[in-house]
């Protein structure tokens, strides 16, 4: 008989850990491009000095800014939500899956490292 597992051993809690770190690491300097790119948004220059394009440009502008803002909103999610991950890794409760207390593949994990959920528990909630 094989013995399920229960939880992931620590040599694979590390390798997660390494892959989480690296994502998060990326996600963070993402997320400060996304910021500087919203405050150039904010410092126009001088390209907003022709009236011809004035009219224009405040509606792309306008859409721009808010596109930026949720951009950075779901970047501040996904960091928060790796280093909840980080969190499960030092409790050694990392990849176990909240809704049928399984463990979560380990390909599941290697594409979205911050899973809370198998695709069984996921499937269930449709």
């Amino acid at each position: 008989m094989v013995e399920e597992q229960i939880r992931y051993s620590d040599a694979d809690l590390a390798e997660f850990k390494a892959l989480i770190q690296a994502k998060l690491e990326k996600a963070k300097n993402d997320l400060e491009l996304i910021k500087s790119a919203y405050m150039n948004d904010l410092n126009n220059g001088t390209d907003d000095t022709s009236p011809t394009f004035k009219a224009f440009e405040e509606g792309s502008e306008t859409m721009s800014k808010e596109a930026n803002s949720q951009l950075a909103i779901r970047q501040e999610k996904f960091i928060r939500d790796l280093k909840n991950a980080l969190i499960r890794i030092e409790n050694k409760t990392y990849g176990i899956c909240k809704v049928t207390g399984k463990l979560i593949s380990k390909e599941r994990l290697k594409i979205v490292p911050h899973a809370t959920m198998s695709i069984e528990a996921k499937n269930l909630q449709r």
